[in-house]
């Protein structure tokens, strides 16, 4: 699916399990770059922070030859995080960026805050952005796809199959959110499903929602969770769709209430 990859890392203990999930949307040839930004002020602890940062370099090196996958470690010092985020991906022409979602929510400045939403809104590239539920999953019985349309936005629905590949071929259930939804395509239960461009099987759903629940931004978490609860939940891939009453739902507040209350794997895409 991607060419080239950056992963920003915290921690150590990030290191491996992104690289895993990174490596089902690595093309055949392509190559993951690790990126660690140091963000303290003081000399020392900048110091002392790029020399334990070989705790980040050396897992990135041995994670990625277990994957035969080509990884490439970089450290930085900046203050500014997001900053040095969106300038390797531009300086390194990446096509997605893979990361955590960290930060403080209360901070106003998504820069200072959330680095995720900020990069979801400044990258000139695909971010996609997880929760440590879909890091740490080894068994995912399916992949669920909330959507206001007749049939999921194409980049959302091309790495929900990305996903699906990678795990034997499980089947994709599109969640009809929106009065769009087309109940032609509705799959009552123990019908078979249709497939997916990649052939994968493609189960449509069309939860009843109040309209009203689903006109209100801050209640569309609420309803995509509701609508996964009913399928017994699964790996949840969101992004942007044209069809949603909000408008942009990819925002700081939106993937704030999806991300802490979701009981299961959540997958962000934008671009």
């Amino acid at each position: 699916m991607y060419r080239r990859l950056l992963l920003p890392v915290a921690s150590p203990n990030e290191v491996e399990p992104l690289l895993k999930f990174a490596a089902m949307l690595l093309e055949a040839d392509g190559e993951i770059r690790v990126l660690h930004v140091i963000s303290n002020q003081s000399l020392p602890e900048v110091i002392r922070e790029w020399r334990s940062s070989v705790n980040i370099v050396i897992p990135a090196h041995e994670a990625g030859a277990a994957l035969d996958v080509r990884v490439d470690p970089e450290v930085r010092a900046s203050t500014d995080v997001a900053g040095e985020i969106l300038d390797s991906a531009e300086t390194r022409e990446v096509d997605a960026i893979v990361m955590t979602l960290r930060g403080d929510r209360r901070e106003r400045n998504p820069f200072v805050g959330h680095t995720a939403s900020a990069i979801l809104h400044h990258a000139a590239c695909d971010v996609i952005v997880v929760n440590r539920l879909a890091l740490a999953g080894e068994r995912i019985p399916r992949v669920l796809v909330p959507s206001f349309q007749a049939s999921p936005p194409p980049k959302v629905l091309r790495l929900a199959e990305e996903i699906a590949v990678h795990h034997q071929g499980i089947p994709i259930v599109s969640l009809g959110l929106g009065a769009v939804a087309e109940p032609s395509l509705v799959v009552p239960e123990g019908e078979e499903p249709t497939r997916s461009p990649r052939g994968l099987p493609l189960i449509h759903r069309r939860p009843s929602s109040p309209r009203g629940f689903l006109g209100r931004r801050h209640r569309l978490p609420d309803a995509i969770l509701a609508a996964a609860a009913r399928e017994r939940y699964g790996l949840l891939v969101v992004g942007e769709d044209p069809g949603s009453p909000s408008g942009a739902i990819l925002n700081r507040r939106f993937l704030d209430d999806l991300f802490r209350n979701a009981p299961c794997p959540v997958v962000a895409i934008h671009g």
